[in-house]
């Protein structure tokens, strides 16, 4: 008869067991037969078997008209509900909430909709100053720091897919009004790193920003700094830029993003 401790050390390898045979069933481009299970996890048949019927009794796995094993529905639904509790916003909370204390500005968290930008968290400073944005509102990608990030950092085909629904629109004599003179911008930013929105969406008002990249190096978002222009200087904007790509950073290993390759944000005065 198995001790305590015997026993808990039973069940976690059963586990591990158990995991195993789902790798290896998802790794697998085809279904697998029982032999094929057992002899590539080095188990016992009847081992296999036993582990393969407990999967597939709760849908984990499921066998093919032919008995052989492949992975269940059940997997999928676990999938979408894992990314529905994947909340952007959660996770990226403490880092915006130390990037306002670094920079003493507003910052925002953007995400791409269309030919606009969503702003779905936003914190502020303790300043009498400050931007005023709420969270859910969108403004155009064209002439926001936030749009021209992640637009910068598209694949070719979805970037030009964005700039062809823009309608361009003048907010102040500093928006950029044409699809040329936006595509010139994006070049600019990709090269150093970071987008600018130089009083081009609202006189006084100064915005730079740093695009969130996913394991395959995609924009999923973007995190700016806003402030008046006279707090957020051109002299300032190499150092803010440096802070939001820590925040960033660590955003995009919070959500997983291990892989992601880095921004490079170059040293010197930002020149309009």
């Amino acid at each position: 008869m198995r001790d305590a401790a015997s026993q808990g050390t039973y069940k976690v390898q059963a586990l591990d067991r158990a995991f195993a045979v789902l790798d290896l069933l998802g790794e697998s481009d085809t279904p697998l037969g029982l032999a094929q299970v057992a002899s590539s996890l080095q188990l016992h048949k009847s081992t296999a078997h036993r582990f393969l019927m407990v999967l597939e009794r709760h849908r984990m796995v499921e066998r093919t008209t032919s008995g052989k094993f492949r992975l269940g529905l059940r997997l999928f639904d676990f999938g979408n509900r894992a990314i529905e509790q994947y909340d952007l916003r959660d996770r990226a909370q403490p880092h915006l909430r130390r990037l306002v204390a670094e920079t003493e500005e507003t910052a925002h968290l953007c995400i791409l909709e269309a030919a606009h930008v969503i702003y779905i968290d936003k914190i502020e400073p303790a300043r009498s100053v400050r931007m005023i944005t709420r969270i859910g509102a969108s403004n155009p990608v064209y002439c926001t720091s936030v749009g021209k990030a992640i637009l910068a950092f598209l694949p070719e085909e979805r970037a030009a897919d964005v700039v062809r629904r823009i309608r361009f629109e003048r907010f102040t004599h500093r928006t950029i009004a044409t699809p040329e003179a936006l595509r010139a911008e994006m070049e600019k930013t990709r090269r150093r790193g970071y987008a600018v929105d130089d009083e081009e969406f609202e006189e006084g008002l100064r915005c730079i920003a740093v695009p969130v990249l996913d394991a395959q190096r995609l924009p999923v978002a973007a995190v700016s700094v806003s402030g008046p222009s006279f707090r957020v200087t051109a002299q300032k904007l190499p150092s803010i830029a440096n802070h939001l790509l820590q925040c960033v950073r660590g955003i995009s290993a919070d959500m997983g993003y291990t892989s992601a390759g880095r921004v490079i944000v170059r040293p010197g005065p930002h020149k309009a």
